[in-house]
């Protein structure tokens, strides 16, 4: 069984947005090339192709609004509910109305968490803003979730540094399960060290292939880190039979290896 922490469904006008300029040029694909619509089949074929058994789907929502919006994911979800999971996005600009919308998306729709990106918004998970979120994702009983580690997008980096600003959301939320995807890199060992100082942080391997782990996450894995790495694809900048390729390689026991592939997956969001 696997469970993929980190997907998106997305669109054509989605993938051809300038920020993703870079993303684009690094998996060969011309922007002019992607259709507008891209058919539920196009992802489900890609977890089949990795024998995936769940996937959690991420809303994305940036300060020009929605751009993969609740009910964009809300709809694939609904055709594939054995499938996938929801995850939301909502405006941190109008902080209130994203705490609205955050329990629309999990009391209405049945999503299982929050997931915003630094990066996108410029500002650091320590910022005043997404102190609301943090607080309703803690009152609904939602993991809170996050890119972390340099920005692969046109995007500054630094706002996805662990410490010192996630370090200072988790001291002050230790109710708030935090889940840091994208390893972290090239401040890996700073989220190794938050997942081992905070019960409730996690972190999730999206955006990197099993073969280019940083030889410290994977130590981290294989000893007293088993129980707080979850893994992740980033699909479709990375497929999940990308992501996984190099796996067996990692020298993973079978606790280890049934923990990472699905057991924190399906504990942090309650699968």
């Amino acid at each position: 069984m696997i469970i993929d922490a980190w997907i998106q469904h997305p669109t054509g006008d989605f993938l051809r947005r300038p920020m993703f300029e870079s993303l684009l040029r690094w998996r060969g694909v011309d922007p002019a090339a992607l259709p507008a619509d891209i058919p539920p089949a196009f992802t489900m074929s890609a977890l089949d192709a990795a024998s995936v058994s769940k996937a959690v789907v991420s809303a994305w929502w940036g300060p020009e609004g929605p751009l993969l919006s609740n009910d964009h994911v809300a709809e694939i979800v609904r055709a594939h509910p054995e499938r996938l999971v929801g995850v939301a996005a909502v405006d941190l600009s109008r902080p209130m109305d994203g705490v609205r919308e955050l329990r629309r998306a999990v009391r209405q729709l049945g999503f299982r968490g929050l997931r915003m990106l630094p990066w996108l918004w410029r500002l650091p998970p320590s910022d005043r803003r997404y102190y609301p979120l943090y607080a309703e994702c803690v009152e609904l009983g939602v993991p809170f979730c996050l890119q972390v580690g340099h920005a692969g997008p046109l995007a500054p980096s630094e706002p996805g540094r662990p410490i010192p600003y996630l370090d200072e959301v988790a001291l002050e939320f230790p109710e708030l399960t935090i889940v840091a995807g994208h390893i972290g890199y090239p401040w890996t060992t700073e989220m190794i060290a938050l997942a081992t100082k905070y019960p409730n942080v996690y972190i999730d391997t999206s955006a990197y292939k099993a073969a280019r782990y940083p030889r410290e996450l994977v130590e981290y894995l294989r000893g007293h880190g088993r129980r707080k790495v979850l893994f992740g694809s980033n699909f479709p900048m990375l497929t999940p039979a990308e992501a996984l390729a190099g796996l067996d390689a990692l020298g993973l026991d079978d606790d280890a290896r049934a923990r990472f592939l699905h057991g924190n997956a399906a504990g942090v969001f309650h699968l």
